[in-house]
């Protein structure tokens, strides 16, 4: 997967990874880190450069609801080839009126992470992670480091070492 690209241990090398992702890369000691050029962060970008399907991505979106005064928010994990169920099944689980995408800005300030890089590694204690099945049955995938000038692999499962983390069925179709 992206062979093109040297992959190093990604935690022997925190430099480039995004600072809330240093924090926790020793809890996936199978993550491996690869440089990109920051315009090719985007998995369509990506993938293209690479020559790979985006079968082998993960895309983590942020997703925030609201009832009342309370807002919730949630992280949610899923192939690039997949859509996140938000107007039914997370704005249903999140208990919330109405649910949609973060705004960039919140997201990239609350996440500490950049655009096009957010990870569910080192995103704030108090967010669930949601994350599909089929990610969880990838023998690899590729996820933002972060950062935009890197890229992580691993394995799908080993994403179950995060805090707060669930397997959610139907979540992305």
């Amino acid at each position: 997967m992206f062979d093109s690209a040297p992959h190093l241990p990604a935690a022997d090398h925190p430099e480039l990874l995004g600072e809330p992702v240093r924090e926790l890369i020793s809890l996936l000691p199978d993550a491996e880190v690869f440089r990109i050029d920051p315009a090719l962060s985007d998995t369509e970008s990506l993938c293209r450069e690479f020559g790979e399907p985006e079968s082998t991505c993960g895309n983590c979106v942020i997703v925030r609801g609201r009832r009342g005064e309370i807002s919730r928010t949630v992280a949610c994990l899923a192939l690039a080839t997949t859509r996140v169920d938000v107007n039914k099944l997370v704005r249903k689980r999140l208990d919330v009126r109405k649910a949609s995408f973060a705004p960039m800005d919140e997201a990239t300030s609350e996440s500490g992470m950049e655009y096009g890089a957010i990870t569910p590694i080192g995103l704030p204690r108090e967010w669930p992670i949601w994350i599909d099945p089929a990610v969880v049955a990838a023998d690899e995938v590729c996820i933002g480091a972060g950062t935009r000038s890197a890229k992580l692999i691993l394995p799908g499962r080993s994403l179950l070492a995060l805090p707060n983390v669930e397997v959610v069925e139907g979540l992305a179709a």
